[in-house]
């Protein structure tokens, strides 16, 4: 019998594998965003450990492209390829761990909001509009004066905080469909529990958009998170990419016409990896859509 166990998951791995194959053959676009956001991945862990950290020198002042220096030097004589990569790393993490709070959030709440109805459903929603109407940047200026932001973790909470309402709404609107069908109907009497009929009969119906919306939260982290170190409200942690366009900014590199890879080195990079996670939204909900697995 463990023999067969043994058989039929090793079989299930092997069929799951080739459908997956499938997938990226047929969806080329997704397949690049997959590739994207790999080289980014390793650009983020193996990077700092390989690439030396970035130090100024004023002999290398605004020096152009080339092989020493593939992004050129910006005004302190830092290499901005260092700069990027040892800025890669809390980027990804924001954006993710924010990304994954965001999903986590708004799971919760949407879920029992939309189940449960009545009065919690009032209460959770009355939360997601006042929210929503809170105006982000201003908030967090007020914030940074009482909170200190010293890591990525403290960040990717608060904007975790004011990021989950609409998700949530979402959520709701898809689990409110879904309590009314009759697999639901036949969970309640067998005698699930709320969170079993949640976790286990509604949530994996609606994954793909589930999943979608944890890329979505992320890339909109990314945004976040640069507009606000560039704008000095959060402090500077390492090399974020926003610190080097603020700095750009600050020390009137963007006026001057040497350092044209220094100030676009950070935004192709967003841009980059923005598009990476677009098209990889669009291979992830592939993988998790039953009707494309079965074509």
């Amino acid at each position: 019998m463990n023999y067969l166990n043994k058989a039929h998951f090793k079989g299930r791995i092997t069929r799951s594998a080739k459908e997956f194959l499938q997938i990226l053959r047929r969806n080329k676009s997704g397949t690049v965003g997959l590739a994207i956001l790999l080289l980014f991945i390793v650009l983020g862990t193996v990077g700092p450990m390989v690439v030396p950290k970035p130090v100024s020198d004023p002999s290398k002042i605004y020096l152009p492209l080339s092989w020493e220096h593939p992004f050129g030097t910006d005004f302190e004589g830092k290499d901005v390829f260092a700069q990027i990569v040892h800025g890669t790393p809390i980027v990804l993490q924001i954006a993710f761990l924010t990304g994954l709070l965001t999903i986590l959030i708004a799971i919760v709440l949407g879920s029992i909001s939309g189940f449960k109805g009545g009065l919690l459903d009032t209460v959770i929603m009355f939360a997601a509009d006042i929210i929503l109407t809170i105006p982000f940047i201003p908030l967090f200026m007020v914030l940074a004066t009482i909170i200190k932001f010293s890591d990525a973790r403290a960040i990717a909470l608060l904007l975790a905080a004011f990021s989950w309402p609409s998700i949530a709404r979402a959520i709701r609107s898809q689990i409110l469909a879904l309590r009314e069908t009759t697999f639901i109907e036949a969970a309640k009497i067998i005698g699930y529990s709320t969170i079993e009929i949640i976790f286990r009969e509604m949530l994996p119906n609606i994954a793909p958009f589930i999943a979608v919306s944890f890329i979505f939260a992320s890339i909109n982290a990314i945004y976040a998170q640069v507009g606000l170190a560039f704008l000095g409200i959060v402090p500077y942690i390492g090399e974020n990419w926003g610190i080097m366009i603020n700095r750009a900014y600050t020390y009137g590199a963007i006026f001057y016409s040497k350092s044209f890879w220094y100030n676009m080195a950070p935004i192709l990079m967003i841009i980059l990896l923005q598009t990476g996670l677009i098209l990889f939204s669009r291979l992830l909900e592939d993988v998790l859509n039953p009707r494309v697995r079965e074509e």
